[in-house]
């Protein structure tokens, strides 16, 4: 086989006859790493083929009925109800945060119901695999083990054994013989995953796929391989910590954006069925910069807790840091309240934080990180039995956010007797209970005026 040399970028996939200092695709500086080149993968090897004939769609016949459940409950509904036969699911986190367990649990509850179940391990031996099960309490007879890295050696397993469900873990050090290139470089990583889904696709198999994740938080080895999937999770949270959760950012078979929590406890991951309660567990309810909002994460609405501290700064530039809320977001809600409110932060460092280690984006907790900014700058108490929503304007109005009745009736059933609103959303609202008063606002000022109104 004819080899060449080429120079490929480790983070976007880019290919070059010479070494560039920097990327021209994604503008990473030293990413273009040496690897050998064939003809073989030129003519696209890398990509999965389907030899079935062409058909009409509307004479294709689907069963929804088909999915199997993970014995899971939080993971059956991120996957949105269940693994589709012939999917095929990447899963990323960093290391230790529990990316492995939930696969092996889940495989033990789906090898329980009688489906075969093949686990793939590269990175740990057979006997360690097993060491981990026993810990875990995973002891299906219906569950089969190989450690093996050579996807045509996984490939003669699977076509032996037939299972109903495979994991690679992980992606990164599986390799192909065709390929002249080390494990986990990009044409591996690329030839492998697209050897894999084709297995997958043809077989009908659920395809699990483990995948790492580099520095700056987003999966390793090129995009291409987040395309070839059928569903992208990511595990978020710090690894020292109990707490886990579990994001879809991509899902062709059931609602994205949807997140799953669990608990890590000593028999593995346990699924969180009420993670507002779970979020708001040690809330302080006398503490200024502590103030209660409603986020909708998929179709489920979560109350969280936004902290804010302001601190007076002696020299040098103010600060502003934010963990779990974008900077630049923190930033621009601080110019509308010095601007529109008259708060003077530019002697101030602000720091916000989203208690439990969520990341949100949306700008229904605007208001509250207004209020929680507010309350550590005033020393003022915010109400405990108060909870915040709405998006903020440069203007310094409070716009209408989506999906307000859920997040109202969330707010009652965790036992909030008031709750701080847009104005415009108050006519969207078809049921209120008179266990929760509601308070519809125009402005910050409004809003602060009701939050701080018992000091």
């Amino acid at each position: 086989m004819k080899t060449s040399t080429i120079f490929v970028c480790q983070s976007c996939g880019y290919q070059s006859t010479k070494w560039l200092g920097r990327c021209p695709d994604c503008q990473q500086w030293n990413s273009l790493i040496e690897e050998s080149d064939s003809k073989q993968l030129e003519s696209g090897k890398y990509f999965p083929r389907f030899s079935q004939e062409v058909s009409l769609l509307h004479t294709v016949n689907v069963d929804e009925s088909i999915r199997v459940s993970t014995g899971i409950s939080e993971f059956d509904r991120i996957l949105g109800g269940g693994v589709v036969p012939g999917s095929v699911i990447l899963i990323g986190g960093d290391p230790g945060i529990g990316k492995s367990t939930l696969l092996l649990q889940a495989c033990d509850k789906i090898a329980s119901s009688k489906e075969k179940v093949l686990y793939v391990s590269g990175e740990e031996s057979a006997k360690q695999t097993k060491l981990r099960a026993n810990r875990l309490g995973t002891a299906s007879k219906e569950l089969y083990i190989l450690n093996e890295t050579n996807v045509e050696l996984i490939k003669e397993t699977v076509e032996k054994l037939k299972p109903k469900i495979l994991v690679i873990d992980s992606i990164q050090v599986v390799y192909s013989g065709e390929s002249a290139s080390a494990a986990g470089s990009v044409s591996q990583v690329r030839q492998c995953a697209g050897f894999l889904t084709a297995l997958a696709k043809t077989n009908e198999i659920a395809l699990f796929l483990i995948g790492h994740v580099t520095k700056e938080g987003s999966l390793a080895g090129p995009r291409v391989l987040e395309h070839l999937v059928d569903t992208v999770l990511y595990f978020e949270g710090d690894r020292f910590t109990s707490f886990r959760i579990l994001r879809a950012v991509k899902n062709r078979f059931g609602s994205t954006n949807e997140i799953a929590v669990f608990e890590m406890v000593s028999t593995g991951l346990s699924a969180v069925a009420n993670p507002s309660l779970m979020l708001l567990s040690e809330r302080p309810k006398h503490t200024s910069g502590s103030v209660v909002a409603v986020t909708v994460e998929g179709t489920r609405p979560l109350l969280v807790e936004i902290q804010a501290l302001t601190s007076q700064i002696n020299f040098g530039y103010p600060a502003r840091r934010s963990t779990g809320i974008d900077a630049n977001k923190l930033s621009l809600l601080i110019a509308v309240m010095d601007k529109r409110l008259g708060f003077n932060l530019s002697g101030y460092d602000v720091f916000a934080n989203i208690v439990g280690g969520l990341k949100i984006t949306e700008p229904a907790v605007d208001l509250g990180l207004v209020v929680a900014i507010a309350s550590s700058f005033k020393e003022k108490i915010v109400n405990p039995e108060c909870v915040v929503i709405g998006e903020v304007g440069l203007g310094s109005e409070v716009r209408r956010v989506n999906q307000i009745q859920a997040r109202v009736n969330e707010s009652e059933k965790m036992g909030f007797k008031q709750c701080i609103l847009p104005k415009a959303n108050i006519k969207e609202l078809k049921t209120v209970s008179s266990k929760i008063e509601l308070h519809g606002v125009l402005n910050i000022e409004e809003a602060l005026k009701i939050c701080f109104e018992r000091n």
